[in-house]
């Protein structure tokens, strides 16, 4: 079951790309953009990331702390951090639990194959670290803009 607005965000998030842990604490008093993707360095993925770092001085602004997830290892996203300039963290949920907190991990389809994957989509939390938006049609190369005009 997806958590929606009004739900309390999980305290432990996970562990980013240096293997420190990060927690919904860390951003009291912050507005939290944790958007989830399915796979670094593929091209809906780059274009999202890559907007959102273009864009990271006007959401910063706003009040926005962002972070990335996908089911990537901690080694892969430092590659994609390194090889993109991201200047926020991304979460290697390797074992899913993220995901699947937040109803993410579902059936997907492509091609006529039947799988399981991360369906993108971006959770806008609160400064009290309560679910205010659910962003799930996101918009690759315009999503900065997705969340700065809600």
């Amino acid at each position: 079951m997806a958590l929606k607005p009004g739900d309390k965000a999980p305290e432990i998030l996970g562990v980013d790309q240096s293997g420190k842990e990060i927690r919904l604490s860390d951003f009291a008093g912050r507005k939290l953009v944790l958007y989830f993707y399915p796979k670094d360095n593929t091209p809906g993925c780059t274009a999202e990331a890559c907007n959102l770092r273009d864009h990271y001085a006007d959401l910063q602004a706003a009040g926005y702390a962002v972070v990335g997830v996908s089911k990537d290892s901690e080694a892969s996203h430092m590659k994609f951090i390194e090889k993109q300039a991201l200047p926020f963290p991304l979460i290697a949920d390797t074992g899913l639990t993220l995901n699947e907190a937040f109803g993410v991990w579902r059936e997907k389809k492509m091609a006529g194959r039947t799988y399981m994957g991360t369906v993108r989509t971006t959770f806008v939390i609160d400064e009290n670290g309560v679910i205010s938006d659910v962003i799930e049609k996101v918009d690759t190369k315009n999503h900065a803009a997705q969340i700065l005009n809600k």
